[in-house]
């Protein structure tokens, strides 16, 4: 069946120190920059904080995908699309009131995306999909970029595609994605790809993103 790619990359392994040019380098070739937002506390990591990272967003060339990894998400979420980003993700493990925050991010101008990390059941969260535009299933635990893929969430994503059925709701995996992992996260019903160290650890970055959109949309229509 035909689907529309998306890939979508992180920053988290990108060159802080001169970030505006690393987010140039694969702007034009990208669907979406994603900004990994942790607070050393929902996550034992720290990227930014809600001012460092509404000034790469106001600034960025390219629309950001906000993941929210933090724990007072349901007050900070709405602020994230307040200031423009095209969508947010929130993780059901921090989120007090999952519908109502979802709602508020809709409200607020952008898509509302719901994160699962590996040890949550996707099941859980079927009563909320009226209020989802994407589902975020994380393919490694949430917190540090360079990650191994963790393959037994496979079966995770295609029962989200499962949950999905026909509606537009796009399924994003993150964790371990690259030329070498896309097809199974492709086979199992994903659709949206966040890719961290495989694009910006590349000699060049466009080029990779490139060849895992042409791999995927290939693969995919097969």
């Amino acid at each position: 069946m035909s689907r529309e790619i998306r890939i979508t990359p992180s920053i988290l392994n990108a060159d802080f120190s001169r970030l505006d040019q690393e987010i140039r380098k694969i702007a034009e070739v990208s669907d979406l920059l994603h900004l990994d937002v942790m607070d050393d506390v929902f996550v034992p990591n720290f990227t930014f904080d809600f001012e460092a990272a509404s000034a790469i967003i106001k600034t960025s060339v390219l629309a950001v995908d906000a993941h929210l990894m933090v724990a007072n998400v349901d007050e900070v979420a709405v602020q994230y699309a307040e200031i423009g980003c095209a969508s947010v993700t929130i993780h059901a493990e921090a989120t007090k009131n999952i519908p109502q925050t979802l709602r508020n991010i809709r409200k607020a101008g952008s898509r509302s995306s719901l994160g699962i990390k590996p040890n949550t059941d996707i099941s859980d969260y079927h009563s909320v999909i009226d209020d989802v535009d994407m589902f975020l299933i994380m393919t490694v635990e949430p917190g540090f970029g360079g990650q191994s893929f963790m393959e037994n969430m496979m079966d995770k994503v295609r029962r989200t595609r499962e949950m999905i059925g026909d509606r537009p709701i796009w399924l994003q995996v993150d964790g371990g994605i690259s030329m070498k992992t896309i097809e199974m996260a492709l086979d199992a019903g994903a659709d949206t790809f966040v890719v961290g160290s495989a694009v910006f650890n590349a000699p060049d970055p466009a080029a990779m993103v490139v060849s895992l959109r042409e791999y995927a949309t290939a693969h995919g229509n097969k």
